[in-house]
């Protein structure tokens, strides 16, 4: 098969993977109606766990992650050893092609062809395929994650504090603790990129957090419940 026809192939496969509305599957099939009409009218997760309850939201967060998972263990399935054009990157082709594939993915999460191009914020889906590229950045991200989430509420604020913290750790990883990153000039730029995507996708949620109108877990905010029993005693 053409180098070129090959890479085609797995790019589109992984956007059609990533499209698949979890979300809005389960609220139709199950409830009967469309996620989109209820609550923020995102089909992520959040609003998931929000609209159809913490079973039903957790199954679609997992749901989003393994297509993140998926489309980069499929790239084994189609890619060889040619590339359709020069790597002059230090990663192998293989790793390469892994990353295209998992910006395809993120990118049909959040412009879902099954959803007439609306689809979640990409966090989840986000996450699995970088499971597989940068498990410990990953690691750190969460833990960031569930700090801002526990003191704010705000899964949004989490979310992109999260983003954030992707590609801002693996710099300070390489450049201040001496890690030797393999290929760390460009997988840094594609984490960045993808931090870029899902902080856009992310938009509304940032003007509401500064008009202080996003919807929050009071529930999940632990610091200010263990902290202000404290401060009673």
């Amino acid at each position: 098969m053409d180098p070129l026809l090959r890479l085609i192939i797995i790019i589109v496969q992984s956007y059609l993977i990533g499209s698949v509305p979890s979300a809005l599957i389960i609220s139709k099939s199950v409830f009967g109606f469309d996620i989109r009409e209820r609550g923020s009218g995102n089909m992520g997760s959040t609003n998931a766990f929000r609209v159809l309850g913490w079973k039903w939201g957790l199954a679609v967060q997992i749901l989003d992650i393994v297509k993140g998972l998926v489309a980069v263990l499929l790239v084994g399935s189609f890619f060889e050893t040619e590339m359709p054009f020069t790597n002059r990157t230090p990663f192998e082709d293989a790793t390469i092609v892994k990353v295209i594939a998992g910006l395809s993915v993120v990118l049909g999460h959040i412009f879902s062809v099954f959803a007439n191009f609306r689809g979640g914020k990409g966090i989840n889906t986000s996450l699995g395929m970088l499971i597989a590229v940068a498990p410990v950045e990953v690691a750190v991200a969460a833990g960031f994650f569930a700090l801002a989430l526990f003191a704010s509420g705000y899964v949004s604020l989490g979310s992109i504090i999260a983003a954030v913290t992707v590609p801002s750790t693996m710099i300070v990883r390489h450049n201040i603790f001496g890690v030797d990153i393999e290929g760390y000039h460009t997988l840094v730029y594609f984490l960045a990129a993808l931090s870029l995507v899902v902080i856009y996708a992310h938009r509304s949620n940032v003007t509401r957090l500064l008009h202080g109108t996003e919807n929050r877990f009071v529930k999940l905010m632990l610091f200010r419940r263990w902290f202000g029993k404290e401060s009673k005693a």
